[in-house]
């Protein structure tokens, strides 16, 4: 007999606010985590964010582990380290990598996990889901939802531009994920939730009205987008999968990375993804495109540095990606030639 419950995860507190790196300490105790504190960051996150948390929360038993990528090596290695050291809760600071690692490795070790994200390049910064190369397929697993999101705008606001832009991109992702899930509903009787759909509609909005205010006022932009992302994170937590803000927009991404890895950041190529599947939806692509063009964003194939022909096949071989979720994509996907007449008209190749 199939169960009939349906839990919901969600973070125990949310912190977002100027500065609030500072009080990192307080809010430790606020949760009351256990100690030792594992710190799962990478290479290129700031240094001086890591070295401020160290201060702080200095005196108690602190370990700080470095990743260089989101894959099973590292995460076995972080396993391991967590281990010896016995720690008590993981904490993630960084991009989406090292967030990726952390939330995992305390799912596998059943541990608590805070996220710090110092870029707010993707929603995977509060998501109960991982995204883990070594796996098989490019798909998300199963994670940790942070017990808690440590969210400092200064820290985020001073992330390079182009990841900030990749948050944006990602998030106004959502607007085709929301009628992909709509349509496997209807279509294949797949669960929806019209509450958590509604709350994904709301952020990839709030992406959109970001794409108006944060080239005059980042910080404020800044602070939209993160609170976007945090509900977008919530919405899968809510749902219980990624299906709220994952669809054929993001299988598009995935199969770019597939065919071409390295190239574009995920946010970007979930953007253009999201402009393409809007046309197959019959959405106002033109719209997105003209919000995404505000911030700079890279709307061609040129632009985001990879081949016309790897745009073509990744639209191709999107809904093989996983063939189990039910897109505007369906099951036999695009032809070749429908895949570069679409690309050419939405204008992602010349």
């Amino acid at each position: 007999m199939e169960s009939n419950e349906h839990i919901i995860d969600l973070p125990k507190k949310i912190y977002v606010g100027n500065g609030i790196i500072n009080k990192i300490d307080e809010y430790f105790e606020q949760l009351n985590l256990p100690t030792p504190f594992l710190i799962v960051t990478g290479p290129s996150v700031r240094k001086a964010v890591v070295s401020k948390i160290l201060d702080k929360i200095g005196d108690k038993s602190v370990e700080v582990v470095e990743i260089e990528e989101a894959n099973m090596d590292e995460v076995a290695r972080v396993e391991e380290f967590s281990k010896k050291l016995r720690s008590g809760s993981i904490i993630g600071v960084g991009g989406g990598k090292s967030i990726d690692v952390a939330k995992y490795v305390a799912f596998r070790l059943n541990k608590d996990f805070v996220s710090v994200p110092t870029a707010p390049s993707h929603d995977g910064i509060t998501s109960p889901f991982a995204s883990i190369k070594g796996l098989g397929k490019p798909v998300s697993v199963k994670a940790k939802g942070p017990i808690a999101i440590i969210a400092d705008i200064d820290v985020l606001s001073s992330a390079p531009r182009r990841l900030i832009n990749a948050g944006i991109g990602d998030i106004i992702g959502k607007i085709v994920a929301v009628r992909d899930w709509r349509l496997a509903s209807k279509l294949r009787g797949e669960y929806y939730g019209d509450y958590t759909a509604s709350l994904a509609i709301l952020s990839a909005k709030h992406g959109l009205s970001c794409t108006r205010i944060i080239n005059r006022d980042l910080k404020y932009g800044v602070r939209l987008l993160m609170e976007a992302l945090i509900s977008s994170g919530v919405a899968m937590g809510m749902a219980g999968s990624t299906r709220p803000a994952s669809g054929s927009e993001h299988l598009f991404a995935h199969a770019v990375e597939m065919l071409y890895p390295g190239s574009a950041l995920h946010g970007e190529l979930v953007g253009v993804g999201t402009i393409i599947m809007a046309y197959i939806h019959g959405i106002n692509w033109k719209e997105i495109k003209r919000a995404l063009k505000r911030i700079d964003f890279p709307l061609t194939a040129k632009e985001l540095g990879i081949p016309d022909e790897v745009i073509i096949k990744a639209l191709t071989i999107a809904h093989t990606i996983r063939p189990e979720r039910y897109t505007i994509l369906g099951d036999r996907g695009l032809t070749w030639s429908s895949a570069e007449k679409i690309a050419r008209e939405t204008g992602v190749i010349g």
